[in-house]
């Protein structure tokens, strides 16, 4: 999940140090932090924070069934390969949070089926544990899930705001991740009060940081969408991977207009509560313009056919969080059992289009536009 700091005013007493300001500070601000993941995680479970008009655009499309596969269903292969790394299945369970108790308990659970099935990973926004170090916990999983393709994650605006190569070095160690998510947030940022909204010049300084880390940076919206005019600039910038996040699932305007602490910010939450390209014009756009730039899909896609419809479309993996977070916040056995239905959905769309590995999904013809 994404998150947003407010601005902070701390008075110094005479006698305190500038380095203990700084201190003061950056606890202030991790408590605010804090405060906020809990309210995303509560505020993400219910139905509100999803689209109601907008859509995915996965719906606008069907696969030709084949009555017939030459195919033994028990020899389906789902594995895959991601930034050179093996998958069980082509399945990454998007950034959604860190930085409190209940967050490090998803985390592992995440975590947990995540090396079990051999699914890919990412953490939500690390600011929390760049502010206080102490929190930094509450993300790590590799003991856990020592063998998962895993990625770190940062706000992108947060280049502008006193981060840089080396805060993002310390996320991805201290994570031990396979890659860095710097997250694209600019709607919701201008509907949290407070919130970071100096975006001037930040290719130049993703373009710095792609250069100079150790490890891919993955370029993802929150839920509005990469155009493929955007993903171009990206790709050039140096960006290793694309996750379109696209339009279609949780609004994270509608997130923050349920967080909103007065009616300017609840109503501007409201009014873009729909914003956003869906889905599957962004992967047609992206991969418009780029054949080869590894492509996550993510944004409402909440099943297996939509798993295999994003892949068609042309997604390397693909991104859920939302049917994840739900069932990790019942038990392992519903975390467990979402997984399982996932993966059977998405066979099940295998087996009836005669594709016996997930890439086949992707030859031309397969889905046609309805």
């Amino acid at each position: 999940m994404a998150d947003n700091r407010s601005s902070t005013t701390v008075s110094a007493d005479p006698g305190t140090t500038h380095g203990s300001i700084n201190a003061n500070i950056d606890l202030a601000v991790a408590a605010q932090t804090q405060s906020r993941k809990a309210d995303h995680i509560r505020i993400c479970l219910d139905d509100r924070s999803q689209c109601q008009t907008a859509t995915t655009g996965l719906e606008r499309y069907r696969f030709t069934h084949s009555a017939l596969p030459d195919l033994n269903y028990s020899d389906l292969d789902l594995k895959t390969q991601f930034l050179g790394k093996p998958l069980g299945a082509p399945i990454l369970i998007s950034s959604m949070t860190g930085g409190t108790e209940q967050a490090l308990e998803i985390n592992r659970n995440l975590a947990t089926i995540a090396q079990q099935y051999g699914l890919a990973m990412g953490v939500g926004s690390q600011r929390v544990a760049v502010e206080n170090p102490e929190l930094m916990g509450t993300f790590d999983v590799r003991a856990i899930a020592p063998d998962i393709l895993l990625f770190a994650n940062l706000g992108a605006v947060q280049l502008n705001y006193r981060y840089g190569v080396d805060e993002c070095r310390r996320l991805v160690e201290g994570l031990q991740a396979d890659a860095l998510i710097l997250h694209l947030n600019p709607l919701q940022e201008c509907i949290q009060p407070g919130g970071d909204t100096d975006f001037r010049g930040l290719m130049d300084k993703v373009a710095t940081l792609c250069a100079q880390l150790e490890v891919p940076v993955i370029a993802k919206e929150v839920g509005n969408g990469i155009s493929g005019k955007m993903a171009q600039q990206l790709i050039e910038a140096g960006v290793g991977a694309i996750d379109v996040a696209g339009a279609g699932g949780t609004s994270w305007s509608m997130v923050e207009a349920e967080r909103a602490d007065n009616n300017l910010q609840r109503q501007l939450g409201l009014t873009f509560a729909e914003w956003g390209i869906p889905t599957a014009d962004c992967l047609v756009q992206v991969r418009a313009v780029d054949a080869q730039i590894p492509l996550i899909a993510s944004g409402g896609i909440r099943n297996g056919v939509d798993v295999a419809k994003a892949i068609a479309l042309g997604a390397d993996i693909v991104g859920l969080a939302r049917p994840f977070l739900q069932a990790a916040c019942q038990s392992e056995t519903a975390l467990q059992e979402q997984t399982e239905l996932l993966l059977a959905e998405l066979k099940t769309v295998m087996f009836c289009t005669d594709c016996a590995q997930p890439v086949a999904l992707k030859q031309p013809g397969l889905l046609q536009a309805v």
